[in-house]
């Protein structure tokens, strides 16, 4: 574990405030990086992100807004899938040979349709890509609740290595080298969370909600096999679990965004500013299924109203009036 003293986190918002304490409970020093300088300043005075309000950085937290990564043992990447990019691409000139890096991005890139392993293998090389995913919200990570997730990388005792570095009494990461697999649970969870909103908004009641998520999930099954996922995964932490919890809690933006759209108000309004994963993924999500021939009508109806070529009731009905067809 000694091989891992030094944990970079990249990302102060209310994510990355929370993996940094989270890291720093483990034992581990932690540099917290901010994009902004002038946030970086703000949060190492107040130590406390201004997205995460009340929650105070443990003590070996450093914060800066310069990027200088060359001597992190593992980096973790606390930023919106759609950003994962730009801040990956910053750190190719800095990082050293064979250093981890954790995408903690639950999104799929919607202008390439990359899961976020890749695109951190596409912009950094040398970097040895990881993906951090499962049923958890940043402030109860940063608050130190009980909380279990996925790890995983390509290399078996890497993911270990790294599990055992992140883990606490308070943080339990299972590791695993399906990274395929935990990525697709974490990205498509997040538009199915949005129809599970909408359910909610429209107050169809929890047997239709109930039902919902379970049609939802077996979606994301389908999905999941197409790209090789394997079923451990997809009904462990990083699937069916992350699935539960952003279904059922507002503390969800998804989750949240659906109910806005269901109670009638407009997307802009529903989103009030915030970054929104699954309102970015949908589209690429099925547009991904359907160049696999994966059936997908919740996706495809929440896609279809975010982009505003569906009214919500009408796509209600479409989902309602499909075929009677066997359980599967």
């Amino acid at each position: 574990m000694s091989q891992f003293a030094h944990i970079g986190v990249l990302g102060a918002g209310a994510w990355g405030s929370a993996l940094a304490n989270l890291a720093a409970r483990a034992g581990r020093r932690v540099t917290l990086y901010a994009r902004d300088p002038r946030v970086a300043e703000k949060i190492a005075q107040n130590r406390e992100s201004p997205k995460l309000p009340g929650v105070a950085l443990e003590k070996p937290v450093t914060v800066t807004g310069r990027l200088e990564v060359s001597d992190a043992d593992a980096l973790l990447i606390a930023v919106p899938a759609q950003a994962m990019r730009s801040v990956a691409s910053m750190l190719a000139p800095a990082l050293r040979d064979g250093t981890p890096v954790i995408a903690c991005a639950k999104g799929i890139e919607r202008r390439t349709g990359r899961f976020m392993t890749e695109v951190i293998a596409e912009c950094v090389q040398q970097a040895r890509p990881a993906i951090l995913s499962g049923p958890s919200f940043a402030a109860d990570v940063a608050r130190g609740l009980p909380t279990a997730v996925t790890l995983a990388a390509a290399d078996e005792a890497l993911a270990s290595a790294l599990a055992h570095a992140l883990g606490s009494p308070t943080f339990r990461p299972y590791h695993s080298t399906d990274v395929r697999g935990v990525e697709i649970g974490g990205a498509a969870k997040n538009v199915l969370a949005i129809a599970a909103g909408i359910v909610e908004g429209r107050r169809l009641g929890p047997s239709a909600a109930a039902a919902l998520v379970t049609r939802g999930f077996a979606e994301l099954v389908r999905f999941g096999r197409a790209f090789g996922a394997r079923p451990e995964t997809l009904t462990g932490l990083s699937g069916l679990g992350d699935l539960i919890l952003t279904c059922s809690s507002r503390q969800s933006r998804n989750f949240s965004v659906g109910i806005a759209l269901g109670e009638g108000r407009s997307l802009e309004d529903a989103q009030r500013g915030r970054m929104v994963e699954g309102v970015f993924t949908a589209s690429v999500l099925v547009e991904m299924a359907g160049a696999r021939k994966v059936e997908m009508p919740i996706a495809a109806a929440v896609a279809a109203v975010l982009d505003g070529r569906l009214a919500i009731d009408t796509a209600i009905e479409s989902l309602l009036t499909r075929p009677y067809r066997a359980e599967t």
